[in-house]
């Protein structure tokens, strides 16, 4: 069990519905109400929206011990993106007016939520940037290594970013096309600085990488 807030949390939404998705399970559509809020037990989840054309945009990864949707049940804000498992995921569920009533009388809950934001808006934050500027190549890289620092597990100069993530999946999280991202992979693949590890990423060298990318400045 995880101790602090985070383990209060834990508790409180194993009291809840367990429900379980396969991988690529829609777990909610744009305009679905929640039924209520969620607690990631197991498994990673993607959080897009879709363009008019179809293009699909990830805009966060929520990973175990993460909940959502927050707007909703903090300020109940209507649901206008589209939650996916991108693994086997096993959730709990916890009706809203509990999950508020809980914060209200659990201060470091909600002070830890709060971190849990911020730290959530400054990495969509960092992507918006990525996006606006930099080469292809330099946005590949620079995606890599935001996952590698949320999702990685470190080894020796390196790091193997945990979640399976497709040319496709990290396409949908830069706003490029699978084609170029596909092309700029495989020349850091050739370079030596990534490999595929099964279905993980594993980062051969993250200060080269670092070099590649927008963080470097």
């Amino acid at each position: 069990m995880i101790q602090g807030g985070t383990g209060k949390l834990q508790k409180f939404f194993s009291k809840g519905k367990l429900l379980r998705y396969k991988r690529r399970e829609t777990i909610l559509r744009s305009g679905d109400s929640p039924q209520g809020v969620y607690f990631v037990n197991k498994g990673y989840i993607r959080l897009y929206s879709i363009s008019e054309s179809g293009e699909e945009l990830t805009l966060i990864i929520f990973k175990p011990y993460d909940f959502f949707p927050m707007m909703w049940a903090i300020n109940d804000t209507a649901n206008e993106n589209y939650l996916e498992a991108i693994t086997d995921t096993q959730l709990y569920r916890s009706p809203r007016a509990d999950f508020l009533h809980f914060l209200a009388f659990n201060s470091d809950v909600l002070l830890e939520l709060t971190s849990h934001i911020l730290i959530r808006m400054g990495g969509i934050l960092k992507r918006m940037e990525h996006l606006a500027f930099g080469s292809a190549s330099q946005k590949v890289a620079s995606i890599l290594m935001i996952c590698a620092e949320r999702f990685g597990e470190k080894k020796n100069n390196g790091a193997i970013i945990n979640i399976p993530l497709t040319h496709k999946d990290v396409a949908m999280l830069v706003g490029m096309t699978r084609e170029t991202v596909s092309i700029e992979i495989k020349k850091l693949e050739r370079r030596g600085i990534i490999e595929y590890a099964g279905h993980s990423i594993f980062i051969k060298d993250i200060g080269k990488l670092q070099k590649e990318s927008l963080l470097n400045n």
